[in-house]
């Protein structure tokens, strides 16, 4: 990482490396227990009725969360990146002529839509595959029983009909179903009759009427919130690590304390939208446990890394400011993509919400609190 020294360290005035150590270590089990709780509660939530996925309570803390999520790629990892790759310590010749850090979280943000919709098209094939499969083999289980289901209307004035086309007039009344029950499902006006729409289809499920046949669904909605939690967990991970690396090498209690406080916030709200995601997913519990835990010891790892490196790594050497520049800026581009798209527009755009002014509202301001409050950590950290 270079071991360059470029002028002084930075609040050398306050520099303490046992007080910064005694500080660092005590940050690793709190930032552990903060990311961990967050991450789990919606996870165990599944059992509790306020924290379920489905409730009101989930959908305005996943929004707040949101609004950290957002405040933390625009406000703190931005501008740290711009931080760093404008320092007084690199050379003019790039850093100081292109705006490298907003280029860079650009092009991370186009990067993360092409990871999501491949990542959708990859799960949208496998369940129609699986959807494809399961039809197969009931059509060929009906071929072998043709003889038994053919219906006695099928001979009419001495013509019987041969098996090949009373088959086919079966396979045309199935496939006729199928376009029907196509069409029907994209028939919905989603303007001002949409909540009205979705009350009759409650009701028609309520007492078993309905125009479809569940032969052929749609891909589930998981498969949005399967991709949303994996690429959400990838730029969480990738910024989580660059933090934890630059509060461990910190030999400066003055820098250490509030950053401190500043990561336990952060990483409970970014645990718990994570978390919902991961729910919302219906992940089977060993992945979800393994995503939940990933998440919640890569901050900690990253402190210990930070620790065990401080010695010989300058944060101010040139190829250290750099690589941190770079990668905070890739974590903004993320971040700020995930939380946009994925958390905010996916949630307030749905017909769950618009068909709920009350719930709207709150979890706008919710939203807009978030942001606030992470916003105004960047005051002291």
């Amino acid at each position: 990482m270079g071991t360059s020294d470029c002028g002084v360290f930075k609040d050398e005035e306050c520099r303490d490396k046992q007080a910064a150590l005694y500080l660092k270590t005590i940050a690793i089990f709190v930032i552990l227990v903060s990311g961990a709780f967050g991450v789990a509660l919606p996870l165990c939530g599944r059992r509790l009725n306020f924290i379920r996925t489905s409730g009101n309570f989930f959908v305005i803390a996943k929004a707040f969360a949101a609004g950290v999520i957002l405040a933390t790629g625009f406000v703190h990892m931005l501008s740290d990146a711009e931080a760093a790759l404008t320092d007084e310590c690199l050379p003019d010749m790039p850093w100081s002529k292109f705006p490298f850090s907003g280029f860079i979280a650009m092009l991370a943000t186009l990067c993360t839509l092409l990871a999501d919709f491949l990542g959708t098209q990859y799960y949208e094939r496998k369940h129609l595959k699986e959807q494809n499969g399961v039809i197969t083999s009931g059509h060929i289980e009906e071929q072998q029983n043709w003889p038994e289901l053919m219906p006695a209307s099928s001979v009419e004035d001495g013509n019987e009909k041969t098996p090949d086309e009373e088959h086919g007039d079966r396979h045309m009344h199935i496939v006729g179903m199928r376009a029907h029950a196509a069409s029907h499902s994209h028939s919905h006006p989603h303007g001002h009759h949409s909540c009205e729409d979705e009350t009759h289809e409650h009701v028609h499920k309520q007492f078993g009427h309905t125009h479809t046949e569940h032969i052929v669904t749609e891909p589930s909605q998981n498969i949005r919130h399967i991709v949303v939690s994996q690429v959400l967990e990838m730029g969480i991970v990738s910024h989580s690590v660059i933090i934890g690396l630059s509060l461990g090498v910190s030999q400066s209690p003055c820098t250490v304390r509030p950053l401190m406080g500043a990561l336990c916030f952060h990483q409970f709200f970014e645990g718990f939208a994570l978390g919902g995601c991961v729910s919302q997913a219906g992940f089977k519990s060993l992945s979800a446990t393994i995503m939940a835990s990933f998440f919640a010891i890569t901050t900690p790892v990253g402190i210990g890394i930070g620790i065990g490196i401080s010695s010989i790594y300058n944060p101010n050497s040139p190829r250290a400011l750099v690589v941190e520049g770079i990668f905070d800026s890739i974590s903004a581009g993320i971040l700020i993509y995930m939380a946009l798209v994925d958390l905010i527009a996916a949630d307030f755009l749905s017909k769950g919400m618009c068909c709920n002014p009350r719930l709207q509202v709150v979890s706008y301001i919710a939203l807009i609190i978030g942001g606030l409050m992470m916003s105004s950590l960047a005051i002291w950290a």
